[in-house]
């Protein structure tokens, strides 16, 4: 005889707590399922991301090495001493002195009715530029005129003019002697 299976007499209907418990629990389990998910996923793009990298650097470097085998020791060698000559040559002209730009200066600052018969120029040691010549006027008011050029000027400092002398045609001869300033001399191309 076969045994009939048994009906339960009473019957216990879930509570609805334990639904909400079980509905709450299936969607925290969804979430974290899905945040693991993301986070495979974004491991997986950083790690072939990495490997794109690397092989990047890869390439990079053998194109490195490939420029660096082409290089030619004898055209660094050449670029190297252009290097130094212009940097020589650009100390050289720094501490070039070009009295040019005290001729040119003379040249404007001088009334037409004075003249030089000689001129001295020197630098000393420390590097103050001197000049000292003698010269003449047509008149003592234009050799007045000449000092009161420079002074208004300004870059021929310290102008001394010194024995003085009126010749017997009305003219006056000088005796000058000046510091520059170093604008005056300084070398400009």
């Amino acid at each position: 005889m076969a045994l009939l299976p048994t009906l339960p007499t009473s019957f216990v209907p879930p509570s609805a707590s334990s639904a909400v418990s079980a509905y709450r629990s299936n969607a925290l389990s969804f979430f974290a399922y899905l945040i693991l998910g993301i986070v495979f996923a974004l491991a997986l793009g950083v790690f072939l991301y990495g490997r794109l990298l690397a092989s990047e650097l890869s390439s990079k470097e053998t194109l490195l090495h490939e420029a660096e085998a082409a290089i030619d020791p004898a055209t660094v060698g050449s670029f190297v001493r252009l290097r130094d000559r212009l940097a020589s040559g650009e100390t050289l002209l720094d501490g070039h002195i070009a009295f040019s730009g005290f001729f040119a200066s003379l040249e404007k600052l001088l009334p037409t009715t004075v003249r030089f018969s000689s001129l001295h120029l020197s630098v000393d040691t420390a590097g103050v530029s001197r000049v000292e010549g003698t010269g003449s006027a047509k008149s003592f008011n234009a050799l007045a005129a000449a000092s009161t050029a420079f002074a208004e000027d300004g870059r021929i400092k310290d102008a001394i003019f010194s024995n003085i002398t009126i010749n017997e045609d009305a003219s006056v001869s000088f005796v000058l002697s000046a510091t520059l300033d170093p604008k005056l001399t300084v070398f400009s191309p």
